[in-house]
């Protein structure tokens, strides 16, 4: 019983963790909205690299606390999530007006799209992947999270707690993404432009605004 609430809790911590920062949701939602098909596999891909950012700053704080800035990093990491943010959401808007897409978006039907590699979905799931270690380093508030993990007394119940709270960082990123795609392509196949375009821009904005707020308050 012990084990399997060590588990839940983990991934519970986390996923109240992802879903209520917003500059979480704003740093995966534009590329999600222009994802053709396969949106959740944004959310997956900034999950694993905030995964990767939270354990090579938990690395660096136990093994080099004492040589290295730790929390210098961790502060100038912040900061760059608030323009980073913000270069996401310019991007976002700039591809709403220059997109050939939306140009041709008419004469697509829901039949005609295959799902291909591309090279503009491995820039996504790449950009992606590296603001998601981006976010892992930035913050203190992940050593926070984890310290429940000192409290256990056996190795297995820690074990379990991080293997929930990672599996908690990925359902529901995964799952965001995969609804906000979702929302983006039927908007598409059903040829509403507009609703499309709102969708886009709203999630640029939505971007900017929290990248602008990182930068003045954190």
């Amino acid at each position: 019983m012990l084990v399997e609430f060590t588990l839940i809790a983990g991934i519970l911590t986390s996923t109240l963790h992802v879903i209520t920062g917003p500059d979480h949701l704003a740093a995966v939602a534009p590329f999600a909205i222009e994802s053709k098909t396969k949106a959740w596999k944004i959310g997956f891909f900034w999950s694993a690299g905030h995964i990767v950012g939270m354990a090579v700053i938990g690395l660096l704080y136990l093994g080099f606390k004492d040589l290295l800035p730790v929390e210098a990093i961790s502060g100038y990491s912040e900061q760059l999530v608030g323009i980073v943010l913000i270069g996401v959401g310019l991007w976002a808007i700039y591809k709403m007006y220059t997109s050939k897409y939306q140009q041709s978006l008419l004469l697509q039907k829901y039949n005609d799209v295959v799902d291909n590699p591309s090279k503009a979905k491995r820039q996504n799931h790449f950009a992606s992947f590296s603001i998601g270690i981006l976010h892992g380093l930035a913050g203190v508030v992940h050593f926070m999270l984890l310290l429940p993990v000192l409290g256990f007394e056996k190795q297995l119940d820690s074990i379990l707690y991080i293997t929930g709270f990672c599996i908690g960082i990925i359902l529901a990123m995964t799952i965001f993404s995969f609804v906000i795609g979702k929302a983006a392509q039927l908007s598409k196949y059903r040829q509403n432009i507009s609703l499309f375009n709102g969708i886009r821009l709203a999630g640029g904005l939505f971007a900017i605004v929290i990248g602008v707020y990182w930068i003045l308050n954190v």
